[in-house]
């Protein structure tokens, strides 16, 4: 028996939790000496880490597998690391799609404006080591990297990751060292992406992080829910949104999106809560400084409408998406699990349903549903818009 059954859910977003050299398999070997140099993660195998890899060829262990599919988390889940056990994963989940992301080389390792021909050569590598992962299902959908710190080199990591299969490709919600996001330079990187009909997409990792002085408050330190401190506290987890609130706002205010009717934007793993306030202070930006703004004159529609039309979020499980859904529009909501990441949860759909009291039945199909096939076009295929159970032939 299957997670979800009797239902269309895609998954907004999913993670492989590559294994930390396996990155080096991809890496052009002249770059792989200053990759270990400089990359902000090691790429080294604990002992812990030995210990779960050796437990997914244990029989007693995977015996396991369907009774343990929502339990087992990071690398003690199914399909989190081998690719050929990613299917039967989907199977018992019922998801009919999923957006794979990193785990890994989230933030591309730190290196987009450290070093720019290596940090363009590890985005290469990523997307063909996620394109390989995903490439055993079609329900699996890749997902790319695009670093914006170059502007000229941007197109050409995106059309080679097209090519691999890509169906979606991120980009840092950061704000590159020395250009806007919204630099005309980069309007090649989306009329190729508008034309390949696939998204634009953001990912918690590739936000600015809140000052570390913030952690020195004189009193004990406080580490993260695994016990170190490379992920978020409750006070860290409140810069998550900042990024992306100026930059989707610097993108419609420069008329990105303006230019770019069709390209579709998504914000994964970033919350939601903060979504009806942002597209009210834009709306109050907009209006306050369109007289003597040329480029606010240009803009045909209000900055909300643009992001209601083009720009599509996804709640964190424990945010009242109902209240969020309510407040914002229906068309921009996404489900997400996170799997087989912690913080996803062993309900997540309980989690959103939870929440999701009093929401319509359309809306919540929206949720579930059609606002991922909105967000996805091209990268979606038209066969795996509903699950197959469903389709009546």
């Amino acid at each position: 028996m299957a997670y979800i059954e009797g239902q269309t859910v895609h998954d907004a977003d999913s993670h492989v939790m590559e294994l930390p050299d396996k990155i080096i398999e991809y890496l052009a070997p002249s770059a792989v000496n200053a990759f270990i140099e400089k990359a902000n993660k090691p790429i080294t195998v604990s002992t812990d880490l030995q210990k779960a890899i050796a437990l997914q060829s244990d029989p007693s262990f995977r015996a396991e597998d369907d009774a343990q599919l929502m339990l087992r988390k990071n690398h003690l889940a199914l399909g989190a690391f081998v690719s050929k056990d990613r299917p039967k994963t989907l199977d018992l989940l019922g998801f009919t799609s999923q957006l794979v992301f990193t785990t890994a080389a989230l933030g591309n390792f730190g290196l987009d404006e450290k070093d720019l021909p290596l940090a363009q050569a590890a985005a290469r590598a990523h997307n063909r080591m996620n394109s390989d992962f995903c490439s055993v299902d079609p329900r699996l959908l890749a997902t790319g990297y695009v670093p914006l710190s170059d502007l000229s080199a941007a197109p050409g990591i995106a059309i080679d990751a097209i090519e691999l299969g890509c169906r979606g490709l991120v980009i840092p919600s950061v704000c590159p060292t020395h250009h806007s996001p919204s630099h005309i330079g980069l309007d090649p990187l989306w009329a190729c992406l508008e034309e390949a009909g696939l998204p634009v997409l953001f990912h918690v990792g590739g936000e600015e992080k809140m000052a570390a002085a913030y952690a020195n408050n004189g009193g004990e330190r406080v580490l993260d829910f695994h016990g170190g401190d490379e992920n978020f506290t409750g006070l860290s987890f409140m810069s998550i949104p900042l990024s992306i609130w100026q930059t989707m706002t610097a993108l419609i205010f420069d008329g990105v999106l303006e230019r770019f009717p069709r390209l579709k934007f998504g914000a994964i793993e970033l919350g939601a809560a903060w979504l009806p306030s942002w597209l009210a202070y834009m709306d109050a930006g907009f209006e306050a400084f369109r007289k003597g703004e040329a480029r606010l004159q240009k803009l045909s529609m209000r900055p909300s409408d643009y992001a209601k039309r083009q720009f599509r979020v996804t709640p964190y499980s424990h945010e009242p998406t109902g209240w969020i859904l309510n407040n914002s529009d229906p068309n921009m909501l996404l489900f997400s699990s996170d799997f087989p990441h912690v913080e996803g949860g062993r309900n997540p759909v309980k989690r959103f349903e939870d929440q999701l009291t009093g929401i319509s039945e359309a809306h919540r199909k929206q949720f579930y549903r059609d606002n991922f096939i909105d967000l996805m076009g091209a990268g979606l295929p038209k066969a795996l818009h509903d699950h197959p159970s469903l389709i009546t032939h």
